[in-house]
């Protein structure tokens, strides 16, 4: 897949070229329609879901089941989970651990899913909860969960990093304990490379992102997008403060082969909107929305995830409250990652 940089100068090459005119996807085609591509999302809402913020459990299972079926558009449980997987995929189920079980990935989804799943005869061996580290996935209970449903529950930092497989970058950062490279500073273009982790390039073979709504300082949604790129490499630091780095890198990262490629759909964990407070749990910046979404487009996931914090924080003003990560939507569309303009996505709700 072409790189966010690498695509900008080709668009910018072809149009100093006069290459671009009606071939562009911003032109309509005949019959008055335009190319543009569409992105398809399942949505399952239920005013049951969540009581006083505390997901119930019984509620959030048939909300999933409900949400694979219509997804894969089958009427089977197991005939929609095979139209995704094969007995022999290992299966990883990415988390968002950093905020805890209350306003990061809620445990009770993603056992849902798991369960599932397994219901159709799946093999535990064959699933993995994962995320980042393993500091985060401890205290939000995931290794705890995963005990209680018998399957695994790993962090990337755990599993090493593929020396072979990495993001080469021109920023360079302060490498720390546990980065490939930490502790040799004379060693060829030290810094520069983000190495993915070998739970992916070795083990993984399928992904399924699960991530909550909630906001992020810098690229607007702690959502599927940043989650996956930040949680799959090393030597993250570099990139994690600023808002114009992310922006670029996400996308980039993303893109590896090892990384997105192996995505087969994304579930946006929309029980709670949490508009405000990013890592930490504030619930006074929060509302229940009691959803769950599905979709293959992790952007067009973000980019309705972002939607619904722009209008809590409009519904709950509070000073000169702008929310970022609009470039980065923008930049993830511009390389054809997915679609982020939200004219474009189309919301199909089953109740």
């Amino acid at each position: 897949m072409m790189g966010f940089l690498q695509k900008r100068c080709l668009l910018m090459v072809l149009l100093a070229l006069g290459c671009c005119g009606s071939q562009t996807a911003e032109t309509p085609a005949s019959g008055g329609t335009t190319n543009l591509p569409r992105a398809s999302v399942v949505a399952i809402t239920d005013s049951q879901a969540t009581t006083a913020f505390s997901p119930n459990r019984e509620v959030v299972r048939r909300m999933v089941d409900a949400g694979v079926r219509a997804f894969a558009s089958k009427a089977g449980l197991a005939e929609a989970w095979n139209s995704f997987l094969e007995p022999k995929d290992v299966v990883g189920f990415k988390v968002t651990s950093s905020p805890g079980a209350v306003s990061g990935t809620r445990p009770a989804v993603v056992r849902a899913l798991v369960e599932s799943l397994l219901s159709t005869g799946f093999p535990k061996t064959n699933i993995v909860i994962w995320d980042k580290r393993s500091v985060d996935l401890r205290e939000a209970g995931w290794f705890r969960t995963a005990a209680e449903i018998g399957v695994a529950c790993l962090a990337s930092e755990d599993a090493g990093w593929d020396e072979a497989k990495f993001y080469d970058s021109s920023y360079s950062g302060r490498l720390v304990a546990g980065d490939l490279e930490f502790g040799h500073p004379d060693k060829e273009n030290s810094g520069r490379r983000s190495h993915v982790t070998k739970l992916l390039t070795r083990r993984i073979s399928k992904v399924i992102t699960v991530a909550p709504v909630l906001s992020h300082n810098y690229a607007g949604v702690n959502g599927h997008l940043i989650g996956l790129a930040l949680g799959s490499v090393d030597n993250t630091l570099r990139f994690a403060a600023e808002a114009n780095r992310l922006s670029e890198v996400v996308p980039d990262i993303c893109g590896l082969e090892d990384v997105l490629p192996k995505v087969v759909f994304g579930v946006s964990d929309a029980l709670i909107c949490q508009f405000r407070g990013e890592d930490t749990t504030l619930l006074h910046y929060a509302r229940a929305m009691n959803e769950i979404r599905f979709s293959k487009d992790l952007v067009a996931l973000d980019a309705l995830a972002l939607a619904d914090i722009e209008k809590a924080r409009k519904d709950n003003p509070l000073g000169a409250d702008k929310v970022s990560g609009a470039d980065l939507f923008a930049n993830a569309e511009l390389i054809e990652m997915g679609v982020a303009t939200r004219e474009r996505i189309d919301v199909h709700r089953v109740n």
